[in-house]
């Protein structure tokens, strides 16, 4: 417990940032304003393709996009004000900052687990209902379960970070970490958080868990429904046309669950960061990369639009 004179409540965040090395700021600025813009520019890309492309108005598309703007503006909540500590100190955040930042994050956060559930369910329907599927996945229960993945993350995150907030904090302020993720903010907190972090905890479990046990069970039904395939070339499109969904989900939930789920004892600063680094930075660039160059349809319809500009017709 704090003593009294620490008691007074702060205003004023301090964060550690990346690195206390100045010689590699200037280095790590240039890296990540580099990894930065190709992700913006990635993931804007994949959304005018399938804006533009009558082909790419599919159910499987629609929430492609709304994951290509999730992650836009996922990493756009943390790399900027990373970026900015880079090349200034001290590396201040005012708690009403601390608090939007950890607000933003934490909705697109959930947000992207329950959207990555339902990719996974009408992968689930492509594949184990595909005469009903048209029907299964209209464009009104596309858009229902977009705006049921977004209205969870936009409730509970509230709930939680307002809660988080609610708590008072003392002492030097100084978060041990890059940006205000949860647990070094609630660490900083002058009374004895345990009941909370268990509360956490539960809600982590609860919320991250269950779209994962949602997308295992969708990923079970449908390794079932491809082995019975007698056609090799039809297990080889339903495998195709899962593996981008598959390789996003495992370096997402991955990063995720090792962050969110282990025990307090094996948070440390540097572990904390990199994994941080991982789900905020690495995995949104990594997506376009994904999408693209590992889907014939989307490098179709970039193919066509490319051939349909002035300058190909010119040449």
């Amino acid at each position: 417990m704090c003593g009294m004179q620490n008691h007074t409540r702060i205003t004023i965040f301090i964060l550690q940032g990346l690195t206390d090395n100045p010689q590699l700021q200037p280095m790590l600025f240039v890296v990540f304003l580099a990894i930065y813009t190709f992700t913006v520019l990635g993931n804007l890309v994949i959304i005018c393709l399938i804006c533009v492309s009558p082909t790419l108005h599919t159910p499987m598309y629609f929430f492609l996009a709304n994951l290509s703007f999730l992650e836009m503006c996922y990493i756009t909540s943390v790399v900027p004000q990373m970026l900015v500590h880079l090349l200034v100190e001290p590396k201040t955040m005012s708690v009403a900052c601390c608090a939007a930042q950890m607000y933003v994050f934490t909705i697109l956060g959930l947000t992207e687990c329950c959207l990555l559930a339902a990719m996974a369910y009408d992968r689930f329907v492509a594949i184990c209902y595909p005469l009903r599927y048209t029907l299964l996945m209209s464009p009104r229960v596309c858009l229902q379960l977009a705006a049921a993945s977004w209205t969870t993350g936009v409730v509970v995150e509230s709930a939680q970070t307002t809660w988080i907030f609610t708590l008072p904090f003392c002492g030097t302020g100084q978060i041990q970490h890059f940006f205000c993720d949860i647990m070094p903010v609630v660490q900083l907190a002058c009374v004895d958080t345990s009941h909370n972090e268990i509360v956490l905890f539960s809600v982590s479990v609860l919320f991250i868990m269950s779209p994962c046990l949602l997308i295992l069970c969708s990923y079970a039904r449908i390794l079932m429904a491809i082995l019975r395939m007698s056609s090799a070339a039809g297990r080889h499109k339903a495998f195709s046309t899962c593996s981008s969904h598959l390789l996003v989900v495992s370096l997402f939930y991955g990063t995720a669950l090792f962050t969110y789920l282990q025990p307090k004892a094996a948070h440390t600063p540097d572990t904390d960061k990199a994994t941080a680094l991982m789900y905020t930075v690495v995995t949104p660039a990594l997506n376009p990369v994904i999408y693209t160059l590992r889907n014939k349809e989307v490098k179709g319809a970039c193919w066509r639009i490319a051939r349909r500009h002035p300058l190909s017709q010119a040449a």
